[in-house]
């Protein structure tokens, strides 16, 4: 009964953890599909969302920020900055830390393209009920911080 019962439990998560990355995997693409035209990748996108509404930010703390790799963030900040729309300095506290921040055209483009996004992203969401949505964020939260504790 007992490896019955922990089967079940397994065959639950399993399918609960394909559910989880093919949804996703489809937010992600809904969201890459609004920003085909504007000449930025999702990861792009994220730094200079983040950096709008946060202001000028470490590379390590945008990293934790839009859940990337510090080595994938070096080349994405590095297009940014050759696109003219993000620019790099050295931290006057600690010139080991770089601060990342937009140029006024990469602050441009996110106030020309943020709208059309969060428009693309409720969209998608009004799939669930507000309620719903509250309760599935809350549970990813769960997940989230289960998965770092653990």
């Amino acid at each position: 009964m007992a490896a019955d019962s922990k089967s079940s439990e397994q065959r639950i998560a399993l399918a609960t953890y394909i559910r989880l990355l093919r949804a996703a995997n489809a937010a992600r693409t809904h969201a890459s599909r609004q920003l085909e035209g504007t000449g930025l990748t999702l990861t792009q996108f994220a730094v200079l969302e983040a950096l709008y509404h946060l202001g000028p930010l470490s590379l390590s703390d945008i990293a934790q920020k839009i859940l990337t790799t510090g080595g994938n963030l070096t080349m994405v900040v590095g297009n940014l900055e050759k696109g003219g729309l993000a620019n790099r300095q050295k931290s006057p506290q600690d010139a080991r830390v770089l601060i990342v921040s937009l140029t006024p055209k990469g602050k441009a483009l996110i106030r020309r393209v943020f709208p059309a996004h969060a428009a693309a992203i409720t969209e998608f969401m009004a799939a669930l009920t507000p309620a719903q949505q509250k309760q599935f964020g809350d549970l990813c939260r769960q997940l989230g911080k289960e998965a770092i504790a653990g």
